[in-house]
């Protein structure tokens, strides 16, 4: 982490590199906290990082959508990373739309499409491929048009439960074990 913040200070410009390849990962995890984190500290800005900041600090969704056509600009123009323009371009739709269905609990497939600047007819296919990718509990209403997002919580009490139960069979389990390897004297 700190060679990281080092050279991040050295060259405020690979920022946008790193911000790339994160948005491009399939597995960003804890990765785009530790990006964001960076990104709040450091005053070098350009639409990339920006459109990073736009989703995951501001929720800005219509900022996020105008600095996504201004990433397509920058990347084009960037011999660096003009050759992953639509792997980025793939994986931004994603990221949006992704966070945009965990925030909402229903959502018009034609705002959708407005918002990725999609047909309809592409934009649910897209929802299709999106919710088996990034594991959502939804489900499509093609004919009203609509994405229902699953509600369905398990209760406070009964992950309690389940994780007492879990505990206490990993904890015979070890015992089961210990008592084993005592009687052969391992």
């Amino acid at each position: 982490k700190q060679w990281y913040q080092r050279r991040v200070a050295i060259t405020a410009g690979i920022l946008r590199y790193i911000t790339t390849a994160v948005v491009i990962s399939k597995r960003r995890g804890t990765v785009i906290k530790e990006l964001i984190k960076v990104l709040q500290q450091e005053t070098y800005k350009d639409p990339i990082t920006e459109f990073v900041e736009s989703l995951y600090v501001n929720f800005d969704f219509d900022e996020a959508q105008a600095k996504l056509k201004e990433c397509t600009t920058v990347i084009e123009n960037d011999f660096f990373i003009v050759g992953c323009l639509e792997e980025f371009t793939e994986n931004a739709r994603l990221i949006i739309s992704e966070i945009f269905c965990r925030i909402h609990q229903r959502i018009e497939i034609d705002m959708l499409a407005d918002n990725l600047n999609m047909e309809p007819a592409e934009a649910e296919k897209w929802v299709v491929n999106m919710i088996r990718l990034a594991h959502l509990d939804a489900k499509i209403d093609s004919k009203n048009g609509y994405v229902v997002m699953g509600g369905t919580q398990v209760p406070v009490y009964q992950k309690l439960i389940d994780k007492t139960k879990d505990l206490h069979l990993k904890a015979n389990s070890c015992c089961q074990k210990i008592d084993k390897r005592l009687t052969l004297g391992i």
